[in-house]
């Protein structure tokens, strides 16, 4: 029985799990990292093309071929640009090694002000209501954060604080010296993506959600902050941040999820205040 508890307290090991960082295709390595953002992208489009085709919809197939072409330009430089202001500041001073984005760095916080102003350009310029198209959008976003938050965990990389030895599922990260930590990635990956993914689809093929303009946007994005403001507690604070976190209480990540959370519940209050959408009209063509 002894041997049986000593072995059941032996911590996963990284490196036996046998995962790599990508698809050697010889003459180059396909990460899966960027596979996560690919695949996030296209489920999203998928989704929205879908969505878009109920009664009512507030925009038409060419509205989302233009809102995903700028969202994906939105998350790219928003996130890395983000990033930058952020956690690694020093960047600012070195334009060429900002644009190095295979080198890693890249900012949720700042790759949703892009989205956000992707749907703020295409809105605008489509004559279409904003609150409306965020939410059609926002329930595929959790795609995105579950499969970015499984490339993490692939990529062992953005591992979660020391864990105590109850915590039978703690893991030795290569590069993370020999304390076993939470997987908080997976704790990510579960929280502000498959959750948040359920329930948004819920709200949005299940209910009548859609109807009340701004609701599952406030719903998204209230969510995904208490998701990651949960969250922040297992994983490690950058090491340029600690300091900071220490100072504070709250880690970099928390700090930005206040506003996030904020605006979320201001919308979804705005929404459920107000009378649904009555009139049902066809979708712009």
């Amino acid at each position: 029985m002894s041997l049986l508890l000593t072995t059941a307290a032996q911590p996963i090991y990284f490196d036996d799990l046998g995962l790599t960082r990508g698809i050697d295709l010889g003459f180059f390595m396909l990460r899966w990292y960027s596979l996560a953002y690919l695949a996030g992208i296209v489920l999203a489009y998928w989704h929205t093309s879908k969505a878009i085709k109920t009664a009512g919809a507030p925009l038409a197939q060419r509205h989302a071929d233009d809102l995903f072409f700028y969202c994906t330009l939105g998350i790219i430089i928003g996130g890395r640009l983000g990033y930058a202001t952020f956690y690694a500041p020093e960047l600012w001073a070195s334009p060429g090694d900002l644009v190095k984005l295979w080198e890693g760095g890249m900012s949720f916080h700042g790759g949703l002000l892009g989205v956000v102003a992707a749907f703020a350009w295409v809105s605008w310029r489509g004559k279409l209501n904003f609150l409306r198209v965020a939410d059609y959008v926002s329930v595929a976003v959790p795609f995105g954060m579950l499969f970015g938050r499984l490339a993490n965990f692939v990529n062992g990389e953005l591992w979660g604080r020391p864990a105590g030895p109850d915590v039978p599922w703690a893991i030795v990260f290569p590069d993370a010296g020999l304390e076993a930590r939470h997987p908080s990635q997976l704790y990510e990956a579960g929280l502000e993506g498959l959750l948040l993914l359920l329930v948004m689809m819920y709200l949005f093929w299940r209910t009548r959600a859609r109807f009340r303009p701004g609701l599952l946007a406030g719903v998204f994005a209230a969510g995904i902050a208490l998701g990651r403001f949960v969250v922040e507690f297992f994983r490690e604070p950058d090491a340029q941040l600690k300091a900071f976190a220490q100072s504070t209480g709250l880690s970099m990540g928390q700090w930005l999820t206040v506003p996030l959370f904020l605006a979320g519940v201001f919308f979804i209050v705005r929404a459920l205040k107000r009378p649904p959408l009555g009139t049902v009209a066809p979708p712009p063509q």
